[in-house]
């Protein structure tokens, strides 16, 4: 079954600051959905709510048709944050944690890491400190460490932001490889060039709401919204 997901009108509030107003959203599995906006424009606040880390202060949130709350949302989401933080332990143990957290045998544990691994270029890598790896192959163990567990929903904050070219090429090329029809992949970037290449569909958010949202060709070739005109041109003053 192609796993849906649906946001109702989605507010968030912290105190008298309006992150999110009012967001509807609508993705299914097989696409990769590509979160656009200038800094505090609602992407990461968004993602942490699809995550189950945060709570909505006004709207609904459905998988499959079903009503869902934070607590069942953190059983089906797994968030890669754009600063990693690995463990003082090998790479084969970080990539290892979150199944060992499930109760996963030791035998499926020892297939399934070093697959995860192979996808973010990190063969034989299982022995090395992870902590003594380079920041851009930090990024990557952090990447193997959520494609092991195979979840329904994938959500990426900036996981190329500040690498190198050839990490931010193989890290490209995993995510689309992750292109399934049985996983939702939500991803927020600033890199214009890398939503178009990456994205079945891009969002730009401004101020909280949804502006803009088309797939690419349209998004940059002929966007509906003055905001994204000027976001895609530099103009945009915020």
């Amino acid at each position: 079954m192609t796993p849906i997901l649906e946001l109702d009108k989605i507010g968030k509030n912290y105190r008298a600051l309006r992150a999110l107003d009012s967001m509807s959203l609508k993705a299914t599995g097989g696409r990769i959905i590509v979160l656009i906006g200038v800094n505090g424009a609602g992407k990461t606040t968004l993602m942490r709510i699809i995550a189950g880390l945060e709570e909505p202060t006004a709207g609904d949130i459905s998988f499959n048709g079903q009503n869902t709350i934070a607590k069942e949302l953190r059983k089906i989401t797994t968030m890669v944050f754009q600063r990693t933080i690995m463990f003082n332990r090998s790479v084969y143990d970080n990539v290892a944690f979150g199944l060992r957290v499930r109760g996963v045998k030791d035998e499926e544990i020892a297939e399934k890491v070093p697959q995860a691994l192979r996808l973010v270029g990190l063969t034989n890598f299982e022995k090395r400190n992870a902590k003594k790896t380079s920041g851009g192959e930090q990024q990557r163990i952090a990447l193997a460490r959520a494609f092991v567990l195979f979840p329904q929903i994938l959500l990426l904050d900036e996981p190329t932001a500040n690498l190198d070219p050839n990490n931010a090429t193989i890290i490209e090329r995993a995510i689309t490889s992750r292109r399934k029809d049985d996983e939702i992949i939500i991803m927020a970037t600033h890199n214009l060039a890398q939503a178009r290449r990456l994205a079945d569909e891009i969002v730009h958010i401004y101020n909280g709401r949804i502006v803009e949202r088309s797939n690419p060709d349209e998004f940059f070739n002929d966007p509906k919204s003055d905001i994204t005109k000027k976001f895609i041109n530099g103009e945009l003053e915020y």
